[in-house]
């Protein structure tokens, strides 16, 4: 009995010491973020102010400038404009962190992991680093300017759109960590395949499934109900959820031997 609350208190400060690291990478994260949070601000406008456009010669995708025009953003409270910049900044901060925040998780589970499975540490942070990267780039570059078109033309011909400050940051700060979360799930059906809660065998069977789920969750969390810009976060889950099932099929097989 004795050991066991040993143990769990020397799980308990584990947990500590490295949410402490973690949180003490994202405040410096923050710092950096803040002193430029102004810049940054212009930058997340981007997708307000511009419009995807596709060609068959390089450069294959251009942002361009909306042909409609773009309300200028307006704070409604006081402390609105405040606020929009601790938002960004904390965002970005979080983002800044990521690979200390990946390590200090990893740290957190290597433990209960054979020796064989703690040299992929590095890997690991990478790859996830990379995947939410690219989840919040995809996001940025692709789904919110389609959004944003959409939106902002859609019905409005007897209305002025008047957006603020706070509610375009919350808009774009919600899609953006959604899109990083989901960018994840190869990681999460390695993890899950690892310890033995499905197999490879299961996910490939239950495809199907899948892929009704994405366009549900789509349709959903979306923020436009046309099929296009759903497809746009239902087609990347699918090819994510094959990707996991593809990648941890090797470490199924490595485990076997």
């Amino acid at each position: 009995m004795e050991d066991n609350k040993m143990s769990l208190t020397v799980h308990l400060s584990e947990l500590r010491n490295r949410i402490i690291i973690a949180l003490v990478a994202f405040s410096i994260g923050f710092i950096v973020a803040f002193i430029y949070s102004e810049d940054l601000f212009r930058f997340l406008t981007l997708p307000l102010r511009s419009d995807i456009s596709f060609r068959l010669s390089p450069p294959f995708v251009l942002m361009i400038e909306k042909s409609i025009k773009v309300p200028p953003l307006v704070f409604l409270a006081p402390a609105e404009a405040f606020w929009m910049h601790m938002k960004v900044s904390m965002i970005t901060g979080l983002m800044i962190s990521l690979p200390v925040i990946f390590l200090q998780l990893w740290k957190f589970v290597s433990p209960g992991l054979i020796q064989k499975e703690r040299k992929y540490v590095v890997p690991f942070v990478v790859i996830t680093t990379v995947f939410f990267m690219l989840g919040a780039l995809y996001c940025f570059f692709l789904v919110l300017p389609f959004a944003m078109g959409f939106l902002l033309t859609y019905k409005t011909g007897s209305m002025t759109p008047m957006i603020s400050v706070g509610s375009y940051v919350d808009f774009c700060i919600k899609f953006i960590l959604a899109f990083g979360l989901i960018f994840e799930l190869p990681i999460a059906i390695i993890f899950f395949t690892r310890i033995g809660v499905v197999t490879p065998k299961t996910l490939a069977k239950n495809r199907r499934y899948a892929i009704l789920i994405a366009f549900i969750a789509a349709a959903i969390l979306t923020p436009t109900p046309d099929v296009f810009n759903q497809t746009l976060m239902a087609v990347p889950m699918i090819v994510l959820y094959e990707v996991g099932i593809l990648i941890s099929r090797f470490f199924v097989r490595k485990k076997e031997n």
